[in-house]
């Protein structure tokens, strides 16, 4: 009698191994397995890749507040008191998006965590208001707002999946990658952009020697060491940051044991039309990159988000950043930074990432473990960004293959498209006529790019199509005419 297929969570296994296409991790409908989603791990297994979560998503949740949080004015109590309510309602949003209530949760291996699309408005929302002292209830009010309407949409705004077939989701995947990268770099340079030693040879060197790390373990381990391949780099890469001095252990000796985030510690929520609407610009565009992000995570973990996962995905996103700002947190989203760790280790257990927020509320309820992450050095995350966020668009890419790219239709859509989306990364002030309102959106190359694919996918391979635009051609090699077809089958036209 064979022995019982085992569905491994590490990418060194296939159910055949001449197929390696064939994923033995998903057991496949009726067979009575859990998916590897659905799976829980040993505690050691859990805890410590549920910390690689927070660690990969630790420096984009504490920006925001500290970025907004020093525009307002505030001093270094209370923005301490912001960080750390931050990461609480980051690790509540993060147990909704995984294990879900009713029909709410993707139930899927999703960290949330305050989006970063919503700082610019943000920053706006001070500016613009008169006492200063009002501004972070302003803004709290207006997310309240944005996120009960997004809840609300999130049944109609799901329907958009079936305008996302491969050769969208491809693009879109290996867009976020790609945005993402960036964020790899500028913290591969330094913590402070403005300081003369940013970009130095002293913190390029951190960053190489933890990305060398990650690749070494990654190569020659197995199994479990293999799969914490990240946060082993990263503890590797603090301990060889002290002697560089840039490894600072003060936020642990002056942080406190205990904090809770008082609700409506700033006080109560203020309504302002202006900022409600730009808030709900932003929870739109949220929406859109979260949809994306779902449809990017589906493929990596072999279960495809449909249209009740999306929509079930945004209830969590949006419940989520509407009960946020009662505890002093801002509007929250899924991490696409988290999808390249869930691609490179392929441990895809959704309580991984419930674990890690719980050690996202552990934070937030005690802020000398919050500052035990905040030791890593930013060049240090940088080297780990470097292979994470590259997995994604490595993701992006194999999506890409089975997308139809021999058919000149597809190729002109992932064209476009990718140009359109890294417009924000090549050329940052390219939209700097635009109103304010429309950079918001313009400025998010993963939302434009995804707006590009799908339109050209509806122009290219549905309206008014004829017979013979079926007819395949490849993309032109030196010597081929315009025109010139090759004698292969047709590719089916999503």
């Amino acid at each position: 009698m064979a022995p019982e297929p085992r569905f491994p969570n590490d990418a060194e296994s296939t159910a055949d191994p001449a197929r390696p296409d064939i994923d033995a991790a998903d057991p496949g409908p009726g067979t009575g397995r859990k998916h590897p989603v659905d799976e829980t791990l040993p505690p050691l297994k859990m805890a410590t890749s549920g910390l690689q979560h927070v660690a990969a998503m630790y420096a984009g949740v504490v920006a925001p507040p500290l970025i907004v949080g020093a525009a307002a004015g505030l001093s270094g109590t209370e923005l301490t008191f912001l960080t750390g309510a931050s990461l609480f309602t980051a690790g509540l949003a993060t147990f909704l998006q995984t294990l879900g209530v009713w029909k709410i949760g993707a139930r899927l291996p999703f960290v949330n965590g305050v989006t970063f699309a919503g700082v610019a408005p943000m920053l706006a929302i001070v500016d613009t208001t008169d006492n200063k002292a009002d501004a972070i209830p302003v803004i709290f009010g207006a997310v309240i707002v944005a996120g009960l309407l997004g809840f609300l949409a999130a049944p109609y705004f799901s329907k958009l999946v079936r305008f996302f077939p491969p050769v969208v989701t491809g693009t879109v995947i290996t867009l976020i990658g790609v945005s993402l990268l960036p964020v790899a770099f500028g913290w591969a340079q330094g913590p402070n952009p403005a300081a003369d030693d940013y970009g130095s040879t002293d913190y390029l060197t951190l960053a190489g020697i933890t990305l060398l790390v990650v690749l070494l373990l990654r190569r020659f381990t197995r199994g479990f060491v293999k799969q914490i391949a990240v946060l082993i780099g990263l503890v590797i890469g603090t301990l060889v940051a002290i002697p560089f001095g840039v490894t600072d252990f003060s936020p642990v000796t002056e942080a406190s044991v205990v904090g809770f985030p008082t609700p409506f510690h700033f006080g109560a929520p203020q309504f302002a039309v202006a900022a409600i609407v730009s808030m709900c610009v932003v929870m739109l565009v949220s929406m859109t990159e979260s949809t994306a992000d779902m449809l990017a995570l589906g493929e990596i973990v072999k279960r495809p988000a449909d249209e009740r996962t999306i929509a079930a995905g945004l209830r969590a996103d949006t419940l989520g950043s509407a009960i946020s700002p009662l505890f002093n947190g801002f509007m929250c989203s899924a991490f696409a930074q988290n999808i390249g760790l869930v691609a490179m280790t392929r441990i895809r257990s959704r309580f991984v990432v419930a674990c890690g927020g719980g050690f996202l509320v552990l934070m937030g309820l005690s802020p000398v473990a919050a500052s035990l992450i905040s030791v890593v050095p930013r060049p240090v995350l940088g080297g780990a960004g470097v292979v994470l966020f590259g997995s994604v668009a490595a993701s992006g890419i194999q999506t890409l293959v089975r997308a139809g790219l021999e058919k000149d239709n597809n190729v002109l859509i992932v064209a476009v498209s990718l140009a359109v989306g890294i417009i924000p990364i090549t050329a940052p002030e390219f939209y700097h006529a635009f109103p304010e309102t429309a950079k918001i959106i313009l400025d998010s190359g993963i939302s434009t790019g995804c707006v590009m694919a799908v339109l050209l996918n509806l122009v290219f391979n549905h309206l008014g199509r004829r017979r013979d635009d079926d007819e395949v051609t490849a993309p032109m090699e030196p010597g081929e005419e315009i025109g010139e077809t090759r004698g292969h089958t047709a590719a089916p036209v999503h």
